[in-house]
């Protein structure tokens, strides 16, 4: 041979046209050309070869015997393939040594099945073949042959076969078959309850389903009906799980009358003493003008009510009046149109209102302001359903930089300033006679304080005793009671602040802290919660189980737009949005709002 063949390669060269390719090529020191060459092709060859082997029975050391039907294979190529048949034959086991081993659990079918795709990385899968193919890869494991079967399953899911698709996954631990059956069950809550093989429904998939936000019911009523009706096809079964199911379904959106009609009145529910207290909030919630908020008071979000937040008037970076409500909706990100403030449409400019430095609060289901520096005995209420803006009985004491709470069917608008003094006068709203009346003052006057109700009482924090000054004091009263007492003082002598209850706490914000503080009334302290930066009169509402923090002004006095979120669950601070414009000194409250008309609002990465 010529020195000049000799010196090309130790290996074989690929020829044009084959599946190999060089990958790598190198000089070593003696000036020889190395060539790391890997055939793309032998695999294929290689499965070419093992199945012509097991057709024509050559080489094959032990044979399978399923249902009187004989299958000559390879113990290698079988442990190579399946953690199962390793396990058998590569284990000291009596079939390591066996010409024949008897296969039962599978019909032959399936086995040949198996086989061809073990043998050619092919099998053929069918509607009626591929529970039995799941089945029988999952116990023998040929783990890539189970995945093929779950994606098969999960795009060939409908009305009819999705519960048993549910119980077949969950019985063979494929979570993400598992996943996406719950997902198409989500989204097809209405029709699949209506199927017969809703009733098998396993538990676990129920408890998961009937939390999700995005159940595909647009009244609660179904999820109710739907519950109660798996409970009852197994009543002795499934009753010791009622209380923890219907803790998943969102009683206070019921219809009142249904509430009492259908819920109260049904006989399980009334001897599941566990279920009591979810009944109790779901009263609360309807007597209490929708003071409770919990899981449970979310709408999901299918629902035609959602639960959104207002951002209410308030002042620009030049200080000018801003006459719009904004309301938004977290959980569809979306912006609903609602009427402008009272009186700022007029046709004559001159007449129209400056809503600055008012009260605002929600009571059952309608957004109540009161007083404001021009506006100071003025109360009016918006009501969602009309998207109308109705005035009521004016304050019989004006005020301003003032707050206003809610407690067992009464609106109070407590403290505030009249130009001359700090207020220490309180004064309940009674709706149905559209009257308010002074009750019992605060203990010390204060204005640009926060306020909030808890259970049985209602609570002032902080504010401002005179111009110049912040107080650190918290006052709290029972109404019905005739004296104001001291609770924790907060951890900051602050003015200009909000707070919002939320579950067991009051949450404040705003003023010169920094930060967000939380107050437990149970047990009387005080703690942080998370640093917010400078955002003196802020506003925060409690929306979708998560806290909103919105404008507010910072140490240059510019105004800020960005809206923030805590999720309480989490303990995690995020930007929700931006808003058009920077906003503070305004309010901000919680509604259940119809999405008639929806505009879709731009994440915060859009905006800026």
């Amino acid at each position: 041979m010529s020195d000049s063949l000799e010196r090309t390669t130790d290996c074989p060269l690929p020829f044009l046209g084959d599946d190999s390719s060089p990958n790598e090529e190198r000089e070593s020191p003696t000036g020889t050309s190395e060539i790391r060459w890997e055939d793309g092709g032998l695999p294929v060859e290689l499965q070419r070869g093992m199945e012509t082997l097991r057709v024509n029975r050559e080489l094959t050391d032990v044979i399978l015997s399923v249902q009187g039907h004989d299958f000559p294979c390879h113990r290698a190529i079988l442990a190579a393939a399946s953690q199962y048949f390793r396990a058998m034959f590569c284990s000291g086991l009596k079939e390591t040594h066996e010409e024949c081993v008897q296969i039962k659990g599978l019909d032959s079918g399936t086995m040949a099945s198996l086989l061809e795709y073990t043998y050619t990385s092919r099998a053929l899968l069918t509607h009626s073949n591929v529970q039995r193919i799941l089945e029988a890869a999952s116990q023998f494991q040929f783990l890539r042959v189970a995945d093929a079967c779950a994606g098969f399953l999960s795009k060939s899911l409908h009305l009819e076969n999705c519960i048993g698709v549910l119980n077949l996954a969950e019985s063979h631990a494929l979570s993400d078959l598992t996943t996406r059956v719950q997902d198409y069950i989500t989204s097809q809550f209405s029709q699949v309850v209506q199927q017969q093989d809703f009733l098998e429904l396993p538990a676990e998939s129920l408890e998961t389903i009937l939390q999700r936000d995005d159940l595909d019911v647009k009244f609660e009523e179904c999820v109710f009906q739907a519950l109660m009706r798996w409970v009852k096809a197994q009543q002795e079964q499934r009753y010791p799980l009622l209380a923890r199911l219907l803790s998943h379904v969102r009683l206070p959106l019921l219809e009142p009358a249904y509430f009492v009609e259908k819920v109260e009145s049904d006989e399980l529910i009334r001897h599941c003493s566990e279920a009591f207290p979810l009944l109790q909030e779901t009263r609360a919630y309807h007597l209490s003008g929708r003071e409770v908020v919990s899981e449970r008071t979310k709408p999901r979000l299918r629902h035609f009510l959602s639960e959104v937040f207002l951002i209410i008037g308030g002042c620009t970076k030049e200080e000018r009046f801003i006459s719009t409500v904004t309301c938004l909706d977290p959980l569809r990100r979306s912006r609903l149109e609602v009427a402008r403030l009272p009186m700022t449409e007029m046709e004559d400019e001159s007449q129209n209102r400056k809503w600055v430095e008012f009260a605002c609060i929600t009571f059952r289901n309608e957004l109540y302001i009161s007083g404001g520096k021009e506006t100071q005995h003025d109360v009016w209420k918006y009501n969602g359903a009309l998207d109308k803006w109705i005035q009521i009985e004016p304050l019989t004491t004006g005020r301003w930089r003032h707050k206003m709470a809610v407690h067992e069917g009464k609106v109070y608008a407590l403290g505030g300033f009249d130009g001359v003094q700090r207020l220490a006068s309180v004064e309940a709203y009674d709706p149905f006679h559209n009257r308010w009346t002074q009750v019992t003052p605060l203990g010390v006057g204060v204005s640009s304080f926060a306020a909030a109700s808890f259970d049985r009482w209602i609570y002032v924090i902080g504010g401002g005793p005179n111009g110049k000054l912040a107080t650190d004091k918290v006052q709290c009263w029972e109404p019905g009671t005739d004296c104001w007492e001291l609770r924790a003082p907060i951890p900051i002598e602050t003015k200009c602040t909000n707070a919002v209850t939320f579950k067991n706490c009051i949450y404040v914000v705003g003023g010169a802290m920094h930060a967000m503080y939380c107050y437990s009334p149970l047990s009387d302290s005080w703690s942080l919660v998370t640093r917010l930066g400078e955002r003196a009169s802020c506003a925060i509402a409690a929306c979708n189980n998560k806290l909103f923090i919105t404008g507010g002004r910072d140490n240059k006095n510019q105004v800020i737009s960005t809206v923030m979120c805590w999720d309480v669950a989490r303990g995690v601070l995020t930007e929700e949005c931006v808003l058009p414009m920077g906003v503070s000194h305004h309010g901000s409250v919680t509604l259940m709002k119809s999405y008639t008309h929806i505009h879709r609002i731009a994440p915060a990465s859009e905006c800026q």
